[in-house]
């Protein structure tokens, strides 16, 4: 199959790629698995197409606030922002809630001098500001090693407590397995391809120099040394072309 849709077609390409079924490509099936593990891991871990921007909605419970921590799924790797979980301007939906009051004096003449436009947005300024400085912005630190969201609060007095809701922007890895396409990628064939070429070249290294019938020599050095400059090559496309710009991922 020329496209790739999955594991066991992935391995079949980089096989021909290599030379089979015309030679045999000396690598055992468990390295071959190994090969592709750790393509895999290295596109899911630097290749934007890899990743994906969502948000994360949990309900806060019992134990979370005996932990102190969220346990987060491991496809995360990051998360970039934690959503106010209370808000004195933003919550309440009453007759005394400031936005209502603004939008029911106001609102209804944008055209005036007094109800413009730019005066209601420079009050939605105002009242971030007052958020910000009453409530202020939650403090996380995500432990990707440990799937834990940790957030800086006072779970003693109840500043997150069982039954709230949190929300979170975070960067999530696509599956394989549910995202096929991701086998047909480019880059990860010619990744593929080429560690599973340094596996082989790896496998003869010991054989070296060792003359086949018919005056044919083993060059397993070589063939190690040309797919270790190929894995170095792609291995820069990666980080200058596809990675997505570090500055995504703080806070």
């Amino acid at each position: 199959m020329a496209s790739p849709n999955s594991r066991a077609t992935l391995v079949d390409y980089c096989k021909r790629k290599l030379g089979e079924p015309v030679i045999e490509v000396n690598v055992d099936e468990d390295q071959v698995d190994d090969r592709i593990d750790e393509a895999l891991d290295y596109y899911r871990e630097y290749h934007s197409d890899a990743t994906v921007k969502t948000y994360l909605k949990h309900l806060v419970t019992a134990a979370d606030v005996a932990n102190q921590y969220i346990t987060l799924s491991t496809d995360i790797i990051y998360v970039t922002k934690l959503f106010p979980i209370t808000s004195t301007f933003a919550n309440s939906r009453n007759f005394f809630d400031i936005k209502y009051q603004i939008m029911l004096n106001d609102m209804h003449n944008l055209a005036g001098f007094v109800g413009d436009l730019a005066y209601y947005e420079q009050m939605q300024q105002y009242l971030s500001l007052l958020e910000t400085k009453l409530n202020g912005v939650p403090q996380v630190q995500f432990s990707r090693r440990q799937n834990r969201l940790y957030i800086f609060g006072d779970f003693a007095d109840e500043d997150i407590k069982e039954g709230d809701y949190i929300v979170a922007e975070v960067y999530e890895t696509i599956n394989p397995e549910t995202h096929t396409a991701i086998y047909n990628d480019k880059w990860l064939k010619a990744y593929s391809t080429a560690l599973i070429k340094q596996q082989w070249g790896q496998n003869l290294i010991k054989f070296d120099g060792m003359q086949l019938p018919g005056g044919v020599t083993l060059n397993g050095r070589q063939m190690y040394d040309d797919a270790t400059g190929e894995l170095e090559k792609l291995k820069e496309d990666i980080r200058l072309e596809n990675e997505m710009p570090p500055d995504f991922f703080v806070g």
